[in-house]
């Protein structure tokens, strides 16, 4: 949600920074709306001040015995009665429109995102770790000897269609492991609270976060109204939703394991084989909420947060700065974290890390009382994945894959396998 005020004063720079998201002016169409509404509630205030007016003079024209002034005087208030329904009705229908045009359109980028149309413009931050040398071709993870029993996708599509999975035995338990390992990650080195949310929200938490109006199409809605969540960053970032906190409340760091619902829309094609895509994933999310000052050095901290989670599971990656026409619509500023995938021999996302200023809060109107008193102001927003965890088991498999068809898993993991190492080409859990 953008600031109305911001606009009206710099109609320029609100389109230029939208142009670089890939989009044309719409301050023209925003200010008309604007100028539209506030004329109208003028226009009921003026009417409204001559009927208090007509008011006053009525009972005076009733005491002269002046008739004709008297009837004149109570037609003029009946009529100044209907012009401000009229014109109140006329100012909520625009203010309406446009509030609804004002929660369509995507947050501005930062300054210092980056130009570009898509991902071939994003730009490297940082590499860490080497990707493996193999002395064979190096498959991917649904075509690992150790997978294939405990990775079922026939039996899966049987029960719900493509594009969903069945994880048994030595997977499902190292499924598990990944994200119990990444909660007790973030909760004991980190700092977050751990979180436990509903998984069906209302439409208001899908438009506090940007999820509605416009992007209806990528989520799930039961026939009762709920929404299937995304992400839990619409549950975590919706806890501030409609309150007024003290600064002292403030930072606020969550983190959550929740399963997630896509439809993936305009996704046809891409990405069809394998657990990289799916409808119904896991994924441990964590989401800040801070004072405007701390939002800049939080964005960081969050992104060493995921980005610590691959590096103790010893898996290569890159940091990329996203460029304007990259981003999700909430943010204006993205991370994100891409992994090394041997099977594909290419790095792949596993996290997105943005800040999205105050862009949420203005939907859900979550504001902080600074200390020592003043007007509230809004707070900002922060959330990002800490990680995927099924794209994160698909790495591990992938990167530690051996010649006999078995998996090496990573030593941080063993203690959650009761000290196995790993899985056999039988699919079984060793030492």
């Amino acid at each position: 949600m953008h600031d109305i005020r911001a606009i009206r004063d710099n109609p320029d720079a609100f389109d230029a920074a939208l142009a670089r998201r890939g989009m044309s002016s719409v301050s023209s169409q925003i200010l008309a709306l604007d100028d539209a509404r506030r004329a109208k509630i003028h226009a009921a205030e003026t009417a409204k001040a001559q009927q208090n007016r007509a008011s006053k003079e009525v009972g005076a024209a009733k005491g002269r015995g002046d008739e004709a002034e008297f009837e004149r005087l109570r037609a003029l208030v009946a009529d100044k009665k209907a012009e401000i329904a009229r014109l109140n009705d006329e100012a909520q229908a625009e203010d309406r429109a446009l509030h609804q045009l004002l929660l369509s359109i995507p947050n501005l980028p930062h300054d210092d995102v980056p130009a570009g149309e898509d991902e071939d413009d994003n730009v490297e931050l940082r590499r860490n770790g080497t990707p493996r040398r193999f002395n064979y071709t190096p498959k991917e993870h649904y075509d690992l000897p150790a997978v294939k029993n405990g990775m079922d996708f026939e039996a899966a599509a049987k029960l719900s269609g493509a594009r969903f999975v069945v994880l048994s035995g030595a997977v499902a338990r190292v499924h598990r492991a990944l994200a119990q390992f990444m909660l007790d990650t973030h909760v004991e080195e980190h700092g977050l609270t751990e979180t436990m949310t509903p998984v069906l929200v209302r439409d208001e938490a899908m438009i506090g976060t940007g999820q509605l109006p416009k992007f209806g199409e990528d989520s799930y809605q039961t026939t009762t109204g709920w929404w299937l969540i995304p992400t839990a960053e619409v549950t975590l970032t919706n806890l501030v939703a409609d309150c007024i906190v003290e600064q002292s409340y403030l930072p606020r760091r969550y983190v959550a394991d929740t399963q997630c619902f896509r439809s993936e829309a305009g996704s046809a094609g891409r990405d069809t084989a394998g657990m990289l895509r799916q409808h119904q994933f896991e994924k441990v999310e964590m989401v800040s909420v801070v004072h405007p000052d701390e939002s800049e050095a939080e964005h960081q901290r969050m992104t060493r947060c995921a980005e610590a989670i691959l590096e103790k599971l010893e898996l290569p990656y890159r940091t990329m700065l996203l460029c304007a026409g990259d981003m999700g619509a909430g943010a204006r500023r993205t991370h994100d974290l891409e992994v090394w995938l041997p099977g594909q021999d290419r790095y792949r996302e596993i996290s997105s890390v943005s800040t999205c200023g105050d862009y949420q809060a203005r939907r859900m109107n979550a504001r902080f009382r600074p200390e020592g008193g003043g007007k509230p102001e809004f707070l900002h927003t922060l959330n990002g994945s800490g990680l995927a965890v099924g794209r994160t088991l698909i790495a591990v498999l992938e990167n530690g894959q051996e010649e006999d068809g078995s998996v090496t898993l990573p030593e941080v993991l063993h203690p959650y396998l009761g000290g196995r190492t790993r899985i056999s080409a039988e699919g079984e859990l060793v030492r």
